[in-house]
């Protein structure tokens, strides 16, 4: 199927790409952690515009392999993916859906707009502890919290 198909529009395009899960952490969207930027619809052809959450994130190449195959198992197969950098990637583009989606995976999300302190996604307690900067991967950092004494990470917050 090419974008020509009078089936396909953007409504359905942008409720496969909502599917398409980030390879770092599964239970979030690309759409929800704020990676998914545009979608049009060119000539034959369906164009899907991303910004990576840094620069030389590894993820990009897997989500955009996983952005092609989705739109593949629904026949559409005139696909380009860019990588775009405006705008640039900031936490403040992860969906409140996408935070409380980490949050319960036992990933700490990104500290909000006047939060100071980092709580544990296992028990809720402030009473947490930077271990080191570097966590499972480069947007993380890992802490344990001093009450449950579990390990965890932290999406850094990235403005």
């Amino acid at each position: 199927m090419t974008a020509s198909d009078k089936q396909l529009n953007l409504a359905t395009i942008e409720k496969i790409l909502a599917a398409v899960k980030d390879p770092e952490i599964p239970v979030i969207s690309i759409r929800d952690l704020g990676i998914l930027q545009g979608v049009e619809i060119t000539g034959d052809a369906v164009v899907v515009k991303i910004i990576p959450t840094y620069s030389g994130c590894p993820a990009m190449y897997a989500i955009q392999s996983d952005i092609k195959n989705a739109l593949a198992a629904h026949h559409i197969t005139a696909v380009k993916v860019m990588l775009v950098d405006d705008p640039i990637w900031t936490t403040d583009m992860i969906s409140k859906k996408g935070r409380a989606a980490m949050q319960a995976y036992g990933i700490a999300p990104p500290l909000d707009v006047g939060q100071k302190t980092i709580k544990c996604p296992q028990c809720q307690s402030e009473n947490t502890q930077c271990i080191s900067e570097f966590g499972s991967t480069a947007c993380k950092a890992l802490y344990r919290c001093e009450d449950c004494l579990e390990p965890f990470d932290y999406f850094k917050c990235h403005a």
